[in-house]
C-alpha cells in the first residue's frame, strides 16, 4: 500500500503548512488574549473573520468536501491536510474543515433533501451559519446509542421533539443556526436500531432552551461550547426528518466513518506537534549538570513518541484508502481500531511533552494542556473507546472462525 504523496498533494500539503506559519500560529497569542478578555465568548471574532477571508483567497476552503459532493480530494488525499489543522486545535473552522460543521454538511449532502440542502447545507458551505449535533443525552448511557429517550413524534404535518441533550458542540455559538437531533419516534420497533430518527432543529425554534454551558476539563472551548439543551414541546416541519423515520442509525454510521478520519488525524497532528515542541525544550534545559536530551529516560519518550505518533498515522491512512476504495461499511474495522488508537496515542504524546515541560506544560503559554484536553475528549466523541474495542474484538473472533485471518 503506498501512501506516497502525489505531486497534486504534496503541493496541498506545503500550501497549508506555509499558511499555518504565516497566520495561524502567529494568531495563537491573538485568540489567548481574546478569549481570556471577552464578554461574548461565543460570538466568532473579528480576527477569525480575517482568517478565514485569506483561507478562501488562498483556495484553502472546504477542504474536507468528498469528492462525490463537487470536492476535489479523497480521504487519502484530506487526511495529511487534517494532521496539519490538527496542530491548532482551534484551526480547523478557519478552512470550514472542523467538527461538528463538517460531519453535518455531509450528513446533508448524503440524506438532504434539495429544501434541506438550499436552506441549511449553503450557507454552512459558505461559512455564514454554524451548526451543532445533538446526540448525547445526560440521564442515560449514550454509548448505547439505543438508550437515548429523546422522542420526535409525528403530530399532523409536523414532529414534536421533548428531551434533554448535552456535549452539543457548536451549541453555546451565536452563529449556531440548526442542530440535527437523534431521538426516537419509534420506541416500540423490535429492532432497536430502527426507533431511532434524525431531524433539523433550527436553533431558535420555539421551546429549545439552551440550559447550560459544560466545560471539559475546564476548559471552555469558545467559541464552539458544549451546550446542554432541553427539547420542550419543540414543533418542526415533517419536511425537516432526514431521509425517513427509523434510519437514524443509517445516518450516524453514513456521517460517523469520514468524520473518525477527521479527528483521528487532526489528533495526530497534535501528537505532532508535542512532539516538536518536546524536541525543542530537551535542547534548551539541563538538568543535574545535562541537557535533557542527554537524559536516557528523555531520550526514550521521544523515541517511543516517535513510533507511536508514525503507527498511529499509517493505520489512519490506511483506514481511509479503504473508505476510498471499498467505502465506509468495509472499513468499519479499520476505523474503530483508529478510533482506539489514535486519541490514546494523542494524549499519552501530549501527557510526556507536558511532563518534559514541567510546570509550563500545564499553562497557556504553550498549546499543550488545550491540546490534551482536546485528545480526552475523543476518547468519547463519536464512539467511547470501550465499544470500538467490543466491536472490533467481536469482529476479529468472528473473522477467525470464518477462515478470514485478516480484516483489512
Amino acid at each position: 500500500m503506498d501512501f506516497e504523496p502525489t505531486p497534486k498533494m504534496r503541493e496541498m500539503q506545503a500550501r497549508l503548512t506555509e499558511f499555518m506559519k504565516a497566520h495561524i500560529y502567529p494568531a495563537e497569542p491573538v485568540f489567548a488574549r481574546h478569549f481570556e478578555t471577552t464578554d461574548t465568548p461565543f460570538r466568532t471574532p473579528d480576527f477569525y473573520e480575517d482568517l478565514k477571508d485569506k483561507a478562501r483567497a488562498a483556495g484553502l476552503w472546504n477542504l474536507f468536501r468528498p469528492k462525490a459532493h463537487g470536492g476535489d480530494l479523497s480521504n487519502l488525499e484530506y487526511a495529511p491536510l487534517a494532521e496539519i489543522m490538527g496542530r491548532v486545535w482551534w484551526a480547523p473552522e478557519i478552512f470550514n474543515c472542523n467538527a461538528p460543521d463538517t460531519g453535518n454538511m455531509e450528513t446533508l449532502m448524503l440524506y438532504g433533501s434539495d429544501a434541506q440542502k438550499a436552506r441549511w447545507l449553503e450557507p454552512l458551505l459558505a461559512g455564514d451559519i454554524r451548526s451543532g449535533f445533538a446526540m448525547t443525552e445526560p440521564d442515560v448511557a449514550s454509548s448505547d446509542a439505543t438508550n437515548i429517550r429523546t422522542e420526535i413524534r409525528r403530530d399532523g404535518n409536523d414532529y414534536v421533539v421533548n428531551g434533554r441533550k448535552w456535549y452539543t458542540t457548536g451549541g453555546m455559538r451565536e452563529s449556531c443556526a440548526v442542530f440535527i437531533v437523534m431521538g426516537k419516534s419509534d420506541p416500540d420497533n423490535a429492532d432497536r436500531h430502527k426507533q431511532q430518527s434524525m431531524i433539523l432543529v433550527p436553533r431558535d425554534a420555539p421551546g429549545l432552551k439552551i440550559l447550560r454551558h459544560v466545560t471539559t476539563l475546564g476548559y471552555a472551548d469558545a467559541p464552539f461550547g458544549e451546550a446542554e439543551i432541553e427539547f420542550d414541546n419543540v414543533r418542526v416541519p415533517a419536511e425537516n426528518l432526514l431521509l425517513g423515520e427509523g434510519r437514524g442509525f443509517e445516518i450516524a454510521q453514513g456521517r460517523l466513518g469520514p468524520g473518525r478520519i477527521h479527528h483521528c488525524m487532526r489528533l495526530v497532528g497534535a501528537a505532532q506537534r508535542a512532539l516538536e515542541l518536546m524536541m525543542d525544550r530537551v535542547e534548551k534545559r539541563e538538568t543535574f549538570g545535562r541537557r535533557l536530551s542527554q537524559h536516557q529516560s528523555v531520550r526514550e519518550d521521544i523515541a517511543k513518541s516517535w513510533c507511536e505518533i508514525e503507527q498511529a498515522r499509517l493505520l489512519t491512512l490506511k483506514a481511509a484508502a479503504k473508505i476510498d476504495r471499498d467505502g465506509a461499511k468495509a472499513a468499519k474495522d479499520l476505523i474503530s481500531a483508529i478510533k482506539i488508537v489514535a486519541p490514546m496515542m494523542a494524549q499519552t504524546v501530549i501527557d510526556r511533552s507536558i511532563q518534559i515541560h514541567g510546570g509550563k506544560g500545564l499553562t497557556q503559554d504553550l498549546p499543550l494542556a488545550e491540546l490534551f484536553n482536546y485528545a480526552r475528549q475523543i476518547r468519547f466523541a463519536d464512539g467511547p473507546d470501550q465499544v470500538h474495542m467490543m466491536a472490533l474484538g467481536r469482529q476479529l473472533v468472528r473473522a477467525h472462525h470464518d477462515g478470514n485471518k485478516g480484516l483489512a
